[in-house]
């Protein structure tokens, strides 16, 4: 049975980073999901940030190869004070796009307090609540040190909770996505 058939569909969540960026999968069968894969590619024993998103383009299309996802969610960047940080995050994020996109996967962004509004009910919850919450909704024993990769998975939930590539803020190429963001492309 074919996964448009049996409705199933594969997730992949990315929790975008330059030092440490997070990644979860989640298979969906209706409302049943079952954890695939989560974790995190350490990126601070790059140096220069062009080698790092590099390693961010090829990780991604590494995890796209070997796990076909149908769906691909970012946690969006907060808004910080700290400019050369939020451009650094940005180009994380964007190439972590990039790598979706090329292999026309249809992406979508999540605000950080709407990823933790959507598996704990609180969008202000802490990284540990979330991870907490994670660790008995998709019935994980050992969490992660790095709470970079269950961000990551609480951001593949949230997109399904949101019922899927639905929301405005959803690309299936680059074309639609500089078609919704004519500023971003300058």
């Amino acid at each position: 049975m074919s996964k448009a058939l049996s409705s199933e569909k594969i997730i992949l969540g990315i929790d975008p980073g330059t030092t440490v960026m997070g990644y979860g999968i989640i298979k969906t069968r209706k409302q049943q999901v079952t954890l695939l894969q989560f974790g995190v590619i350490h990126l601070s024993k790059y140096s220069g940030h062009e080698l790092k998103l590099k390693k961010i383009f090829e990780r991604v299309i590494s995890l796209i190869d070997d796990y076909h996802p149908d769906e691909v969610a970012l946690e969006a960047p907060f808004f910080g004070k700290n400019v050369q940080s939020m451009l650094k995050l940005g180009r994380a994020q964007g190439v972590a796009m990039a790598a979706a996109l090329s292999r026309e996967i249809a992406i979508t962004e999540y605000a950080p307090k709407k990823v933790k509004q959507s598996v704990t009910g609180n969008g202000n919850a802490s990284k540990e609540q979330v991870a907490a919450m994670l660790k008995t909704l998709l019935k994980f024993d050992d969490a992660p040190k790095l709470l970079d990769a269950t961000d990551a998975l609480a951001v593949a939930l949230c997109h399904h909770y949101q019922g899927g590539g639905t929301t405005k803020a959803s690309y299936k190429s680059w074309k639609a996505f500089l078609s919704e963001n004519p500023n971003r492309a300058k």
